[in-house]
């Protein structure tokens, strides 16, 4: 799995037990996964459909630096299907594990959009041909 980004845990991000908000990842993550699913749909109109069971296995405190990970697991013809870490970039202890989320390509109406992708593509790759 590769991780994408980091993020630097601060008061506002804290809950009343002073560890991470659940939420808060979870909209980190949600924008993670929508960044990732646009470069590779090359579809800015890309949604989340589903996202699977949460399994939160640690928190994380004020001061601690967390990192995002995603894993493409399979391309459907409007959709991109990805995996989810969140990690302690310093202790590399599971925070929390996302076995899928479904990224959709809208078209201008709002309806699935097929993209005709079959595999990951890199920036590098797009700019040989």
């Amino acid at each position: 799995m590769k991780f994408h980004t980091r993020k630097w845990i601060k008061p506002e991000d804290l809950n009343p037990n002073g560890t991470l908000f659940g939420g808060r990842l979870l909209e980190w993550i949600d924008e993670e996964a929508a960044l990732y699913a646009i470069i590779q749909l090359e579809n800015p109109k890309t949604v989340t459909k589903f996202m699977s069971e949460i399994d939160f296995k640690s928190s994380a405190k004020q001061g601690d630096i967390i990192e995002i990970g995603l894993e493409p697991v399979k391309f459907g013809a409007s959709s991109l299907t990805l995996k989810c870490e969140v990690r302690n970039k310093m202790t590399r202890e599971t925070i929390i594990a996302i076995e899928k989320i479904i990224m959709v390509g809208l078209d201008d109406h709002g309806n699935a959009k097929p993209h005709g992708k079959t595999q990951i593509e890199y920036v590098s790759d797009r700019l040989k041909n």
